[in-house]
């Protein structure tokens, strides 16, 4: 089940829920399939209903949205992409970060 503070990202919505934005967003660039991001999940969750209003936190099923993959030169994933206004200014790549330093990346932008 979908959590109800993370954003399903999609090629069609990404411009609205993203680009429009006027809070930083934690984007993750994930699929189904992979470990790692199965493991990060949950600290998203966290992070999400942590930082409440403050921040956005978003999730891109790469297997479903290949443009976007495309667009942020995804190579690999889990890809924490951290964005204000529309723009990345900072990216974590793998699930080893804790959920308080991927906060703290978040504030630093806001």
């Amino acid at each position: 089940m979908a959590h109800p503070k993370i954003i399903e990202v999609t090629d069609s919505n990404f411009e609205t829920e993203i680009a429009g934005a006027t809070v930083p967003v934690l984007v993750d660039f994930w699929a189904p399939w992979c470990g790692p991001c199965r493991m990060i999940g949950p600290v998203l969750e966290a992070l999400a209903d942590e930082v409440g209003d403050t921040a956005k936190v978003a999730k891109v099923n790469v297997d479903d949205n290949p443009t976007l993959a495309a667009k942020f030169n995804v190579r690999s994933i889990p890809l924490l992409l951290f964005m204000k206004e529309g723009k990345v200014v900072d990216q974590v790549v793998g699930a080893g970060t804790p959920k308080d330093a991927l906060i703290a990346k978040l504030k630093a932008i806001a």
